[in-house]
């Protein structure tokens, strides 16, 4: 009897033993994942060089350090659809998540997304300890996604008692220097909360989410950041007054911003370079807290086992389209900063092939040596590392159902629900001024476009919405009303 409790003790040492060195010789060969989530951030950073007074030290240093790609483009221009996008390896299209949404109401009503596996999750499964803090989806994260949460503050704060320069209902849209110092800034606390977890001791692999809100509206940052960019000295974005003129009447209704400032009123009051000049700063801030993370990653035990990945949920228009804000399908709103670093990836190097936030979730599964995900939707880009960039790929934007919009290296081509088009030849066009998707000798280029239109085209899904858009507003409410 005795004799079996010893056998039976020594075989649980030895299972002990064997575990602890499988897990030891694991956590030197499973890398961790660092992502950084940037709210409305365009293509305003430095490298992608689309704004010539941007400084963004940090985000550059990581291009730098790993693997940029110059025409990346978000799948929704608003924040809500966009996240649910990147998070769930699936299309807008294919859900019906084409407003804002939840985090809670992220599955409800929806079969296809009852049985997803969010991008945390399928981490998870896999062994992975998953860590977050501040605007990862649409509010924070859907319960249970993260182990360990540092949560977020609600809203954009902090705010002044009363707003400085645009009041108007439905937008926190303001702007001035504003509060006194970073500590007061949610981004800060983000940062400071993700520069502990780095310095923490994690015996299994992590997946960490950090989500950064500036520079969504309000820009409001501190004193300091202002100063780097003196209005005399801005450089405004180009603006064509009768840019309109040759759109179809469903672009201008969609693209309709109401609450927003036009860009008229911002010559008119002497605000467009105010305008600039605070986004310009809020840009700068919250590259310090990416530079805080990044830093603390580089002097800790897990500095060269660690994946990043930068991304924003979709760009911003900064007076070039008539007005200020996203919520279209043009360059300015779907325009992104994307950007790999991995251990397998070499040092600068840069992508111009079009791809798509959707690539993100198989991307970082290939580069962990994961199994692929049957469910996602976008295509790993591990492969082009070792390729040719391909023109004729494309990314799509989608904004509401069946209205697409898409780019390759050379067009941007764009079909409403209605069948109104847009076509603009980017390389003699980049600033989509000219529509000539009304010129016959170009039928059989919008023809090979048109193939790339998703084949599903979901009906909107109740729990998502768009209040402050009439166009979005009558379409969502009759397709709330078919799902009852």
């Amino acid at each position: 009897m005795i004799l079996k409790q010893l056998r039976a003790i020594f075989s649980l040492i030895y299972f002990l033993l064997f575990f602890s060195c499988q897990s030891a010789e694991q956590e030197n060969v499973v890398p961790n994942v660092l992502m950084i989530s940037i709210d409305d951030l365009n293509d305003w950073v430095g490298i992608l060089k689309a704004n010539p007074d941007v400084k963004t030290p940090n985000i550059d240093r990581l291009a730098k350090e790993g693997l940029l790609f110059t025409n990346a483009h978000c799948q929704a221009p608003i924040c809500g659809p966009s996240r649910a996008s990147v998070l769930s390896g699936l299309r807008p299209s294919s859900t019906g998540i084409y407003g804002q949404i939840k985090d809670h109401n992220l599955r409800k009503g929806n079969p296809l997304m009852e049985r997803v596996r969010f991008l945390p999750q399928y981490f998870n499964d896999h062994g992975y300890k998953t860590i977050g803090v501040g605007k990862i989806f649409h509010n924070h994260a859907p319960e249970g996604v993260f182990e360990v949460s540092g949560g977020r503050k609600s809203g954009f704060g902090p705010l002044p008692e009363k707003k400085m320069n645009w009041d108007k209902k439905g937008t926190s849209t303001d702007w001035g220097a504003f509060p006194n110092q970073d500590s007061l800034m949610y981004d800060y606390a983000y940062a400071q909360w993700a520069k502990k977890q780095l310095h923490l001791e994690h015996k299994r692999p992590f997946f960490m989410a950090v989500g950064f809100i500036r520079p969504h509206v309000p820009w409001y940052t501190t004193k300091q950041w202002f100063d780097l960019y003196p209005p005399d000295q801005i450089t405004l974005p180009s603006y064509l007054p009768n840019d309109w003129d040759d759109l179809p009447e469903i672009a201008k209704q969609i693209a309709f911003k109401g609450m927003m400032p036009t860009t008229d009123w911002a010559i008119e009051n002497r605000q467009w370079r105010k305008i600039v000049q605070a986004y310009l700063a809020c840009i700068s801030f919250v590259d310090h807290q990416v530079g805080v993370v990044l830093d603390a990653l580089e002097s800790s035990a897990y500095k060269n086992n660690t994946i990043v990945v930068l991304w924003s949920d979709h760009g911003y228009e900064l007076g070039e389209k008539g007005s200020f804000g996203k919520q279209t399908i043009w360059s300015e709103s779907t325009r992104i900063p994307l950007i790999f670093k991995s251990p397998k990836i070499k040092q600068h190097q840069s992508i111009h092939q079009a791809v798509e936030l959707l690539d993100v979730y198989p991307t970082l599964l290939e580069l962990a040596g994961l199994p692929a995900n049957p469910s996602n939707e976008g295509k790993s880009l591990v492969p082009l590392l070792n390729q040719k960039t391909d023109s004729t790929a494309v990314a799509i934007t989608t904004y509401g159902k069946n209205n697409h919009s898409m780019i390759n290296m050379r067009y941007r081509y764009i079909q409403y629900e209605n069948g109104a088009e847009e076509l603009y030849d980017l390389k003699n066009d980049p600033e989509e001024r000219h529509n000539i998707s009304k010129i016959v000798a170009l039928d059989s280029l919008k023809k090979v476009m048109r193939q790339n239109l998703p084949k599903t085209n979901e009906e909107w899904k109740v729990h998502s919405y768009y209040t402050i858009n009439d166009y979005f507003i009558k379409t969502s409410n009759q397709s709330k009303k078919e799902d009852k």
